[in-house]
């Protein structure tokens, strides 16, 4: 069983080790963007939607101490794990310190490292334990979705897509806004795509009592129905 939806920015210059670390999130259903320096991981914090953030502490140029700073002096709460080969305690304090959230020493388990990021994206986002609409209800850590009562089977982008939609229910969102939300750097979907993906959703939660409306135009927008 996939996890639930997560977005997550690698920020490891070791392209080998980043390789490897992305291969594994994405196995668990993750959509991963990888940069090798600070200065994309704090342009990229600044700029996208990120569930939670992998940092290395050595890093060319801005190294992970002041990418955690500028973060937290920008008021974000988003979770930061560091990653570090050093063994020094001064530097998992400061670390800490700075503002982020969990550290791991290298080399780690792959199994550590998924459960802790998990957990620091449930701790950030306790509303995210369940979503429900109407009779549409999703569980984001049991992968189950239900429209009125019944299971309903959907491929990771179609959940992926449902879980922003609900998360911005009565709100217009755009296609691209869908695509930066749900897929990582570099990878091409077209618009066209996004529309296929919201009419297949649309059809599997048509008993739930929600809309997936089409604003022309603009974009999409969940809705409940009010009978």
């Amino acid at each position: 069983m996939l996890d639930p939806f997560m977005h997550v920015l690698l920020v490891e210059d070791d392209l080998v080790l980043a390789d490897g670390i992305s291969r594994i999130l994405r196995g668990h259903g993750m959509v991963v963007d990888v940069v090798t320096n600070g200065a994309d991981a704090d342009h990229a914090l600044a700029s996208r939607e990120i569930s939670v953030t992998v940092l290395d502490i050595g890093l060319p140029g801005i190294d992970g101490f002041e990418v955690v700073r500028r973060l937290r002096a920008r008021g974000s709460n988003t979770p930061v794990l560091l990653l570090t080969a050093r063994d020094d305690v001064q530097d998992r304090v400061r670390g800490l310190e700075t503002g982020a959230d969990d550290y791991l020493v290298k080399p780690f388990a792959a199994p550590e490292l998924v459960a802790r990021l998990k957990a620091l994206v449930r701790r950030s986002n306790p509303r995210q334990a369940g979503l429900q609409i109407n009779g549409l209800q999703l569980d984001p850590f049991s992968r189950r979705a239900t429209a009125d009562g019944q299971v309903i089977e959907l491929s990771a982008r179609e959940w992926a897509v449902l879980e922003y939609l609900m998360q911005n229910v009565s709100r217009v969102v755009s296609k691209q806004q869908i695509i930066d939300a749900i897929l990582p750097w570099g990878e091409e979907v077209t618009l066209n795509a996004v529309e296929v993906y919201v009419s297949r959703v649309r059809v599997k939660t048509a008993s739930a009592g929600i809309a997936i409306k089409t604003i022309r135009g603009f974009g999409y927008m969940l809705e409940p129905i009010f009978t």
